[in-house]
This record gives structure tokens, sequence and C-alpha cells, in this order.
């Protein structure tokens, strides 16, 4: 599709430029015509209908609009954004900026932070370096992990971010870990995500967590037991599968508050969708 649009200009600026099926007019006057029209510091005219790539491409270089959506689309939350911008600011010479920056992060996650803030992008804030990693999907998730892991101030208010109000507890762990994503091995990182989630989710639901009569210490109970269902399910190394009723007895005795029906709804979940960390 590009190699036609092309040969169509192409074509367009040969007849411009006195070219035709049957003949052409001399190379001579061609270029004597088109210094004319240099030297009289006028713009190559267009005939009707015709299509000037360059000047189409130099005007979509320049369209501040075209390069605001590109940032924002992109990197849906910058400090910058909410400012009086400075002067000599541009859309177009921010995203190179956004795209430096989110390199440099996806290199050395501290680095990349503090190229951002050096260029304005971002103030010095945990809230605003929450918000920005939150909105955007360029940066490195192994990076990320490992950035969040030592700024734990960053990670609180990335957690508070998350809405899982009426959502059913399995999927809202999915797209918990699709903002943050698991570490490969159980310890000390994984046990405060699940901390960490397991009081966002109660509070995004008071109401169904009184109904259950569930508590943060018995949805982390779950967390983990999904987790592990996950695993088991889906590992191909693991050869006799945990059945419905197994999960059901062994969660039952972690957390005895809990209804059958609930935990089977679980199982039925992860058996269905699939891991809830992968």
């Amino acid at each position: 599709m590009g190699q036609g649009l092309w040969r169509v200009a192409r074509n367009q600026q040969l007849q411009q430029e006195g070219y035709s099926e049957q003949g052409y007019l001399s190379r001579e006057q061609t270029r004597r015509m088109a210094a004319s029209s240099i030297s009289n510091g006028s713009h190559r005219k267009q005939v009707q209908g015709g299509i000037d790539i360059y000047h189409l491409l130099k005007d979509l270089a320049n369209d501040e609009l075209l390069w605001q959506g590109l940032c924002k689309s992109t990197w849906g939350h910058c400090s910058i954004y909410n400012k009086n911008p400075p002067i000599g600011f541009s859309f177009r010479k921010l995203y190179m900026q956004l795209d430096e920056g989110s390199l440099t992060f996806n290199a050395n996650p501290d680095e990349g932070v503090n190229y951002f803030m050096s260029k304005g992008i971002l103030d010095d804030s945990p809230k605003e370096i929450a918000k920005f990693i939150f909105c955007t999907r360029t940066l490195n998730w192994k990076k990320l992990r490992i950035y969040l892991d030592e700024r734990r101030d960053v990670l609180d208010d990335l957690v508070t971010l998350h809405n899982f109000r009426n959502q059913f507890l399995p999927n809202a762990l999915r797209e918990f870990f699709r903002h943050i994503h698991a570490p490969e091995e159980r310890g000390e990182y994984l046990e405060t995500l699940i901390t960490k989630f397991s009081h966002r989710f109660c509070a995004c639901n008071p109401d169904l967590m009184r109904e259950l009569g569930l508590s943060p210490d018995a949805v982390y109970v779950l967390c983990y037991s999904l987790i592990l269902l996950s695993i088991d399910l889906t590992s191909p190394h693991v050869k006799n599968k945990m059945s419905k009723r197994e999960f059901i007895r062994n969660t039952r005795r972690a957390a005895q508050n809990i209804s059958e029906d609930f935990v089977g709804h679980l199982y039925d979940n992860i058996y269905l969708i699939g891991h809830v960390a992968a």
C-alpha cells in the first residue's frame, strides 16, 4: 500500500515537471522552470487533486496536536502535562525526551527516573512516579520489578491506584499482576505484594467482605491458594492435577469461614481462564 501511494505521488510529480505518456519537455526547460520558481521564493504549486508527499510529511512532523496525542497515548501521565509549558516547549521535543527516558529506564531504572526529573517531566514524588508507571506500557517489566522492590514508597502509591471494586478475586489478582509483575520465585517481595493486594482488595469491596466474612488475612490465604493452584493446573511437570474437591478441602482448612461454593468458584475460574500471575 505504501509503495502504491508513493508511485501515485511520483507520477503526479512527474506530470507537474512536464513529463507525459507521449513525451516530455526538455530537461533544460524543466530546470529553468524550477530555478525560476526557487529564485522567486515561491513554493512549488500542486495541480488540482495532486499529492505533495514532502509537504504532507513536513506538515505532519510539525503538527503539535499529533505529537500531543502520541505522547499521551503512550505515556498517559506526566507531571508536565498539568503545568504551564515552559518557553520553547513542544510536544514533539517532549516525545523525543520521553522515548529517550524510557530507553534509559529499561537499561537502568534509577537513571531513567532521574532523567525524567532533570527534564521537568516528572516531579520528585512517589505518587507522581507511581502514576507515571501505572499509565505507561513502554517500561521493561523486569527492570520495573527491580525498581519497585527497591522503592516501596512508590509501590505503596502504585497499589492504591488500582480499583478492584466488584471484581471477582482471581480476576482482580490477574489485573494486579499485569501492572506489578510477580517475582519468579517465592520470597519476601511476593509476600509483600500479596499483602498489599489483600488490603487494597478489601478496601475496594467492604460490603462483599462483610457478606463473605473475609478479612485481609483471609484474602491473603486465598491469594496464595490461587497462585499454588495456578501452578498445579498449568505446569506440565505436575502429572497429578489437584481436583476441585482437594482444593476446597485444603483451602477451607486454612480459612475456615469461607463457604464451599465460593471456593469452588475460585477453582473453576483458574481451571477455565488460567494462571493468575502469568
